[in-house]
């Protein structure tokens, strides 16, 4: 569950990124969010400085300011740095990001579904959890796929609160409930 400012701070970043003339497409926007939180994640250097409440903020821009460029970031994502940096709220660009990437689905008429599986699909079995979770939820879903061993076999779908149990653990929990009764 996304936090109230986390939340807030992707509705204010697609607010402009939606604003004719903003420079970004909504997409390219995302893209370059999850290329600053991957960097994020994978420098510790990176992370201690931006984190660090040692370190000055002016200091953290001239970083993000460095980054930029090669990043190719545009300069709404550049600001919305800079304001997380300001208000030391950088820790939460992750919260952020999957907002901003939830603003974007509804905005889109997209619908996330969770899926989770006892061992990888193939693009048919991806294809056709699509095609089946379109269906049910009236709307294109987007799906994110996990996996769990412990299911045994099957797949789990989470839309929303709404949950499609069709593993084979869930199967034999209700066959337990069933023969317990």
């Amino acid at each position: 569950m996304l936090s109230v400012v986390a939340s807030r701070y992707a509705r204010a970043l697609s607010d402009i990124v939606f604003e004719p003339g903003s420079g970004v497409e909504p997409h390219a926007a995302l893209g370059q969010l999850r290329a600053v939180e991957a960097m994020l994640h994978q420098s510790t250097e990176l992370r201690t400085i931006l984190l660090s409440p040692a370190v000055p903020p002016s200091k953290k821009r001239a970083v993000v300011a460095q980054l930029a460029e090669p990043l190719g970031l545009a300069k709404p994502i550049r600001n919305i740095l800079y304001i997380l940096i300001d208000r030391r709220r950088i820790a939460s660009l992750s919260a952020i990001r999957e907002g901003f990437e939830a603003v974007l689905d509804e905005k889109f008429g997209l619908i996330r579904a969770d899926v989770t599986s006892a061992g990888e699909l193939t693009d048919s079995q991806r294809a056709s959890l699509q095609t089946q979770l379109s269906r049910l939820s009236g709307k294109q879903a987007r799906l994110e796929f996990s996996i769990d061993p412990a299911l045994v076999g099957g797949v789990i779908a989470r839309i929303g609160s709404t949950v499609y149990d069709g593993s084979v653990r869930g199967e034999l929990n209700a066959l337990r409930t069933r023969l317990a009764s």
